[in-house]
């Protein structure tokens, strides 16, 4: 996840629950978590308990694209430590195949 952006920061606590919170959010059209799917690029909680999403979407213009943000939007405000959210949605580096996990691929059918 970090990697794709360049970074090796471990992940705080507080960061880690919320990507288990996003495996929670399913996309509708998938039926695979977002998480799995590759499309969250990274997460920043800072020590005020502001949280900065940083991800993508399959497609530009997704139909989907608010559904999905209210529902990332909920799971990360869950979150014990998180006061706020912000979600940071970028098109670079684009998302692909290749960013999914082998679950999703299986889920998917995805072979290779």
């Amino acid at each position: 996840m970090a990697d794709e952006l360049g970074e090796d920061k471990a992940l705080s606590s507080v960061e880690d629950a919320v990507m288990k919170s996003l495996e929670q959010v399913i996309d509708p059209e998938l039926g695979v978590d977002m998480v799995n799917l590759g499309l969250i690029y990274g997460v920043d909680v800072d020590d005020n308990g502001s949280c900065t999403v940083t991800m993508t979407l399959t497609t530009m213009g997704c139909p989907l694209g608010n559904l999905l943000a209210s529902q990332i939007n909920q799971a990360i405000m869950s979150v014990d430590g998180v006061k706020n959210c912000e979600l940071d949605l970028v098109w670079e580096p684009a998302w692909g195949i290749d960013k999914m996990s082998r679950f999703a691929k299986v889920a998917l059918g995805i072979h290779g």
